[in-house]
């Protein structure tokens, strides 16, 4: 009973949180509502207490108040992150400017341009402190920290108008989240200081950098650019076409940041080293996290990301799927708390969360049904990891972009094996590649035959010519509907091995 009352708090916050992305409440009422929610909890809990009234409510009636009071305060949470909105005076909005301000984020380089998030600092004469997005020539240099002049329009971004087949994206409300509401397009930027940042993330994201430059010493594209994917989640682009046969085979999230790609890597990188002691094999699992998190530059997205992966080596520790499911819940309202808007825009978040939660929840479903296969070279394990996130971040990315690839799950098993393999011989091989490419060079034609393999492997899958296919419709509530039947289907098979506990000791001696 402990346990159910444990998530239906939970999931009382993340709803009022949840609520609020799509409704429109005012702070005061926000305010206000929780305001009553938490008078009517209290006189529920003293009216409970009191033996003097000699009236008695139920622990339903407890319970029930109490979600109300969390309800309201997660709307009050999201509310108190809209205070800041649309910072800037409205008279420097769709007006063109001269300002100053701060890149505040790795720029982001495209093939034909560069995106900026810069922190203004100052229009014209007047101080002020807004986050913009801007676009910039991709063949001038800046670096996070820069501070640099800009001329150029302000405006409100606008949602994109999907093409014919596509899906709407609710682009606003993305940039959103991090507070950015402006954007300047194709200013023109000038290079005023640099070294004004974060000096704890201007020395991540110099050494993430170095190390992208030496992969690309050692490789070339796409190799280099699919290795820096892998280890330090480098932007390095593989060219539309190389990026198509990828979302055709299911498998771009191997060379773009995602949490389902560090969810699926982190649990092989511990499978791989399990002839290791159990306690050093996760250590060195949880040390691996925290070094792609720090290689990648420490942005909040990988951090996230790193969070759910540590989450379900925490879990591996203790032995206890009850326990990790636990972790894994509160460390995803932990995050909501600092950020409410991760909720329902990030999608890197939600593809964490629901990654990881497949690995937690249904990974002891599926692995009796796969019994045939081997384990020599943890096959069974990959394989099984690699069906389970795919079966339950599916729905999710259905809805979100609607293709569906019909051979995800088996270019991601043949690719997923061999990953770990690929990451630590490109690792050794751009270390080494500091003393002498020469050292280097056979860990270099190691990781290149991997990193051959899964392109081969991409391509070939991408140009069946079945291999994907649009969905047209694919609403919001049938992606619910899917998750409800998961949840029906766990909730049985878990009440069928009595508890989750025993469900992981037994799924762990197989």
């Amino acid at each position: 009973m402990q346990n159910k009352t444990f998530y239906i708090v939970l999931s009382s916050f993340i709803l009022g949180v949840f609520l609020r992305s799509f409704l429109e409440i005012s702070f005061t009422l926000s305010v206000l509502l929780c305001l009553v929610s938490a008078a009517v909890l209290f006189y529920i809990w003293y009216v409970r207490q009191g033996e003097e009234s000699g009236e008695n409510f139920s622990k339903s009636v407890v319970t029930a108040s109490l979600c109300l009071f969390l309800i309201s305060l997660g709307i009050l949470r999201y509310s108190i992150s809209e205070r800041g909105r649309y910072p800037l005076p409205e008279r420097f909005v769709g007006q063109k400017v001269s300002a100053e301000g701060i890149i505040t984020e790795e720029p982001d380089i495209r093939d034909t341009y560069q995106r900026l998030t810069i922190t203004l600092q100052k229009i014209a004469s007047t101080t002020v402190s807004a986050k913009i997005i801007t676009k910039a020539d991709h063949y001038v240099n800046f670096h996070y920290g820069d501070r640099v002049s800009l001329s150029g329009a302000i405006t409100k971004p606008e949602n994109f108008e999907p093409e014919a087949g596509e899906r709407a994206f609710d682009y606003v409300s993305y940039l959103a989240k991090d507070n950015i509401y402006y954007e300047m397009k194709f200013p023109k930027v000038s290079l005023l200081g640099e070294g004004e940042g974060n000096p704890i993330r201007s020395v991540l994201f110099k050494i993430k950098n170095n190390f992208i430059e030496h992969i690309n010493a050692i490789l070339s594209p796409p190799h280099s650019s699919l290795l820096s994917g892998l280890l330090v989640a480098g932007k390095g682009s593989l060219g539309k076409d190389l990026q198509d046969e990828f979302v055709r085979a299911g498998a771009i999230q191997v060379v773009v940041l995602s949490g389902y790609n560090v969810t699926i890597v982190s649990d092989a990188i511990t499978k791989v080293l399990s002839f290791l002691p159990r306690t050093s094999a996760l250590s060195f699992g949880a040390l691996g996290i925290i070094l792609f998190v720090l290689m990648a530059g420490g942005t909040a997205s990988i951090v996230r990301a790193g969070i759910m992966a540590l989450v379900v080596i925490l879990g591996k520790a203790f032995g206890r799927r009850y326990d990790v499911l636990r972790a894994l819940c509160i460390a995803g309202v932990l995050m909501i708390i600092v950020n409410p808007k991760i909720l329902a825009f990030d999608p890197s978040f939600q593809l964490s969360f629901l990654a990881t939660l497949g690995l937690i929840l249904a990974t002891p479903l599926i692995a009796p049904h796969l019994s045939f296969l081997p384990l020599r070279f943890k096959i069974r394990e990959t394989v099984t990891a690699t069906i389970a996130t795919q079966v339950f971040v599916l729905p999710f990315l259905l809805y979100q972009i609607g293709n569906l690839s019909l051979v995800a799950l088996f270019t991601n098993t043949l690719i997923m094996m061999f990953v770990p393999l690929t990451m630590f011989a490109g690792f050794l091989a751009t270390l080494f590649s500091y003393i002498s490419i020469a050292v280097a060079f056979p860990l270099t034609l190691i990781s290149y035959f991997f990193l051959g393999y899964e392109l081969f492997v991409v391509h070939f899958f991408s140009s069946l010519p079945f291999a994907a296919v649009q969905i047209p419709w694919f609403p919001w509530w049938l992606m619910f509907a899917f998750y409800f039947f998961y949840a029906r289907v766990l909730s049985k098979f878990y009440r069928n091995t009595h508890s989750i506990g025993n469900s992981l000791v037994s799924s762990s001696e197989k």
